[in-house]
């Protein structure tokens, strides 16, 4: 089950304008160009911001989510229906033949066991054409950003114009690595309603990410400083090896 903060309708309504700017998402548009990925598979697509980028561009784009709230908000950004959007997983996807695959954000860490890890990446392969590439962002766990977190306890506080005044807050409920999990609090001042979305991250070394490509039919061909996040995320860049 994806988390509240993607599946519920109220929270996903908001989700654009608490994430703020993607500054990330030009990363992954250069990548793109630098691989010359015609056909894109965006894992993960959530309210659909780099799939619909990736549309304007001329790419052919297929996002996937099992958030079917978030992929309503992602929808409603594609009006005339140039994007294949996918209610599901990436272990049953349909025939695609891409050219790059992507996960953005927290992506690949919201696989908390080897077997939905291993499952995901055998899936995204599939939907690979050979030697298609696949390419995603995961936090170092060295850099310990949950206690970042923990420290960042004030309200954040927006009046948005078809909602009116959100508050969120930000919780860190436990901390057992490599698995971390935080609870988000929004309060809305329209009705007064409280809704809460916890959510459990896997904190992956680069050593084991790497094995766990290898092992599921990927060749590493780089591991990349995250521009947007210097020093705090690696950025995998593999390739399908057939």
């Amino acid at each position: 089950m994806p988390d509240a903060i993607f599946a519920h309708p109220r929270l996903a309504a908001v989700y654009d304008a608490f994430d703020g700017d993607r500054d990330d998402l030009s990363a992954y548009l250069r990548i793109a160009d630098e691989l010359g990925a015609g056909r894109v598979l965006d894992v993960g697509c959530g309210t659909g911001c780099l799939a619909v980028l990736l549309a304007d561009l001329g790419r052919t784009v297929m996002g996937v989510d099992p958030a079917e709230a978030s992929l309503r908000i992602a929808r409603s950004k594609d009006p005339a229906g140039r994007i294949t959007w996918v209610h599901g997983d990436a272990t049953g996807l349909p025939p695609f033949g891409a050219d790059l695959a992507v996960m953005t954000g927290n992506v690949a860490q919201v696989f908390l066991t080897d077997d939905e890890w291993t499952r995901t990446l055998r899936g995204v392969r599939a939907a690979l054409r050979p030697r298609g590439h696949l390419v995603f962002e995961t936090r170092r766990p060295e850099r310990r950003a949950w206690e970042e977190w923990a420290r960042d306890t004030g309200p954040v506080v927006l009046d948005l114009p078809e909602t009116g005044v959100v508050e969120r807050r930000l919780e860190v409920t436990d901390v057992s690595p490599p698995l971390v999990s935080f609870r988000y609090t929004y309060t809305f001042a329209a009705d007064g309603a409280v809704v809460t979305s916890d959510s459990t991250l896997r904190f992956r070394d680069r050593d084991e990410v790497e094995e766990s490509l290898t092992a599921s039919g990927y060749r590493v061909l780089d591991v990349r400083d995250a521009p947007d996040r210097p020093g705090r995320e690696f950025v995998f860049v593999a390739r399908r090896t057939t």
